[in-house]
């Protein structure tokens, strides 16, 4: 059975581990990824789209200085890009944000097997962590590059207003991040937390049997029996 010291080590880390899964969960499920305001102008309005979504579903908001505003529109984004570069670099930044909350799944097992068994110098310990942990992290940080490409290089805002505004001019967008999308900060936090909890342990374990394993000579005269 493992010491307490390691069982309340591992079942930190898989509080970690499970606080990471389900925030990337909540993040894969809400629309607050950006808020992009699109000028738009015509002959016969002037105004501007706004325009908040997330991976999966979306709100157009058209707000006019003059003219007749169209209504609020909920959207599929995914079908509303068509075959489009925006939409191939869309679906790679949902692809690693899926692999990322997959590879949180074998570390939570490992942590959690860990608490209540000894498997520790197998793949289900520690390095079990490291792997799956590190590959969450960077999987997080790929999306976040990718998504602020796509935004911001790729145009992905101005792409989503077009579908709905074919006619108008489009003179230039203004996009704020939301929640959801700052939240992917704090995943990649928790999986560093999980990562130092692991190499903190390892190393007190090994100054232990550091300890342990002193010379005989360091032992004093008296006590060495022959």
């Amino acid at each position: 059975m493992p010491t307490r010291k390691k069982t309340l080590t591992f079942c930190l880390s898989f509080l970690t581990s499970l606080g990471s899964f389900i925030l990337i969960c909540c993040i894969l499920g809400t629309r607050a990824w950006v808020t992009s305001t699109i000028t738009i102008t015509d002959d016969l309005l002037n105004g501007s789209v706004i325009i908040s979504y997330g991976l999966f579903y979306g709100k157009s908001v058209h707000e006019l200085d003059h003219g007749l505003a169209e209504p609020d529109k909920d959207f599929d984004v995914l079908g509303t890009l068509g075959n489009s570069s925006q939409k191939a670099l869309h679906t790679v930044v949902i692809v690693f944000l899926v692999l990322s909350l997959l590879t949180l799944l074998p570390s939570g097992g490992c942590t959690c097997y860990n608490s209540i068994s000894n498997p520790y110098q197998t793949i289900l310990g520690p390095m079990g962590v490291y792997i799956c942990n590190g590959l969450s992290g960077c999987f997080i940080f790929l999306t976040m590059i990718l998504f602020v490409v796509n935004t911001q290089n790729n145009h992905l805002s101005e792409k989503l207003s077009q579908a709905f505004y074919p006619t108008v001019t489009h003179k230039g967008a203004t996009h704020n991040y939301g929640y959801s999308f700052w939240l992917m900060l704090l995943v990649i936090l928790l999986n560093i937390v999980t990562i130092l909890i692991m190499v903190f342990y390892q190393k007190a374990r090994y100054q232990q049997k550091k300890e342990q394993r002193k010379p005989m000579e360091y032992a004093p005269r008296d006590g060495i029996l022959f």
